[in-house]
């Protein structure tokens, strides 16, 4: 992307008032949406990304200034401009200069073939004309299909002033298809969606017949189904996505984001028991061609697998480099970023409760009155204390331990400590999701998951009988 040469200057001009750290990212990303409504194409968006951030530290303070003009002097520009930022001590400043550089060592982690602009556009829209007609054909109360395809190629380049130099490549597809469905004046939606780190041959190894049928059977399951009861019960929460719930409600709150700021729940919790014997909870970059993987990250760190819960006890938080400083914890090449425009700052990439022993039936027959969730849907969580309310997609009924009824309208809500401390059964079958993760650095890709959990007490809310 740039010479070391031109790199060298600028982080010297960044660090010329004084600053102990200097930091540039510039990338280059290629972005494509395809969608389908009424049965026809309706949106080809391509775009280009190309900027650069200069970030620069002064004491557990950061300056952070974004650029689109990627010439010598462009950058340069910026980097005076981040320097410039923070007024100087008095009696002058220790001037520092940026190391040599060394290339961050790494295995390419991910198979990647035919990127998004070398395969067949007619194809694409092929793919979305099979979701379209699967899902009509499926149900005659299918009304409207929203089928989408998209696809991401973002390269990189992360160099500081400490010698780090770090260049990789991600690249992201996705395939999602909503649907809407009525009958007898009541409606329904649902949605599916799968997702890789990967380049776009993914696309022939998709059943899109079955991701389709997979929404249009949920839609159809709920349209004429009762209400779900409300009140505090046991729920089974099922695997996969059911990990939203960890990540919003728990995986926030072990960000140093949110701990350096003394404003977690788990703050000073380090080495105490917060969850049963039973729950693991791993926050892992490593997994080849994943969601939320990554060879290195934005801050050129090669990734790794970090253990945050062992056995019930709080081993590690999620940290990045200004987290680092802050709180003294090791980083856990966990810095992440949207994109050139944001700082980055602590945050997941695949985050799950570790596989147990138990099994879903098992659970399910332990449960005299409850709730199973087979798919949740999405929420909202406040980061501070870890209160969430999260919709359930699709829900049922447990009574004298087996599934009575599905039920519609439900939704969780609780404490992300206090459920995760209220687990007492994990089952063994380890399911991943992917998703979208937005926080202060931006909406980045990353993978929720869990095996089927049982927790002993949950506030459901619903319609009261």
């Amino acid at each position: 992307m740039l010479s070391q040469g031109i790199v060298k200057k600028v982080l010297d001009a960044a660090l010329e008032r004084g600053a102990q750290f200097a930091e540039l990212f510039v990338e280059d990303t290629y972005q494509s949406e395809l969608t389908v409504v009424d049965s026809k194409p309706a949106k080809a968006l391509v775009g280009r990304l190309k900027g650069a951030g200069v970030r620069v530290f002064y004491g557990n303070e950061q300056v952070y200034v974004t650029t689109n003009d990627l010439s010598e002097a462009g950058l340069v520009k910026a980097a005076r401009t981040a320097a410039a930022a923070k007024p100087q001590a008095s009696g002058g400043v220790t001037r520092k200069e940026s190391k040599s550089f060394t290339p961050t060592a790494f295995d390419e982690l991910h198979d990647y073939g035919t990127r998004p602009w070398e395969y067949d556009r007619d194809k694409k829209f092929r793919h979305l004309m099979t979701m379209d007609s699967a899902a009509r054909e499926r149900s005659s109360m299918v009304t409207q299909v929203a089928p989408a395809l998209v696809e991401k190629t973002q390269r990189i380049l992360v160099a500081n002033s400490q010698g780090v130099w770090a260049e990789d490549e991600r690249n992201y597809v996705r395939a999602v298809v909503t649907v809407s469905l009525e009958d007898q004046g009541e409606r329904e939606s649902a949605g599916s969606r799968i997702g890789t780190l990967g380049t776009s041959d993914w696309f022939e190894s998709v059943d899109f017949e079955d991701l389709a049928f997979s929404a249009v059977d949920r839609a159809k399951l709920l349209i004429h189904a009762d209400y779900a009861p409300a009140g505090e019960m046991p729920v089974v929460i099922d695997n996969g996505f059911g990990g939203v719930i960890f990540h919003e409600a728990c995986g926030h709150g072990l960000e140093t984001t949110a701990v350096a700021k003394n404003a977690s729940v788990f703050c000073e919790k380090m080495g105490t028991k917060i969850a049963d014997d039973c729950v693991t909870a791993i926050d892992d970059g490593t997994i080849a061609n994943t969601w939320g993987s990554l060879n290195v990250d934005d801050e050129g760190m090669k990734t790794k697998k970090t253990v945050l819960i062992e056995n019930g006890v709080l081993k590690s938080y999620i940290v990045d480099g200004m987290g680092s400083q802050q709180t003294g914890f090791e980083r856990t090449g966990s810095g992440r970023r949207q994109s050139y425009k944001y700082a980055p700052a602590s945050r997941m990439r695949n985050t799950f409760i570790a596989a147990g022993n138990d099994t879903l039936e098992d659970m399910i027959k332990d449960i005299d009155f409850g709730l199973y969730a087979k798919e949740m849907g999405g929420g909202s969580v406040s980061p501070g204390t870890g209160d969430y309310n999260f919709g359930v997609t699709e829900a049922w009924v447990i009574k004298d331990g087996k599934l009575l009824k599905p039920v519609k309208g439900a939704t969780l809500i609780g404490r992300g400590i206090e459920t995760l401390g209220r687990i007492k059964k994990v089952g063994r079958e380890l399911r991943l999701q992917d998703g979208m993760c937005g926080s202060v650095s931006g909406s980045i890709p990353t993978t929720v998951g869990q095996p089927a959990i049982q927790v002993s007490k949950i506030l459901v809310g619903g319609r009261a009988t």
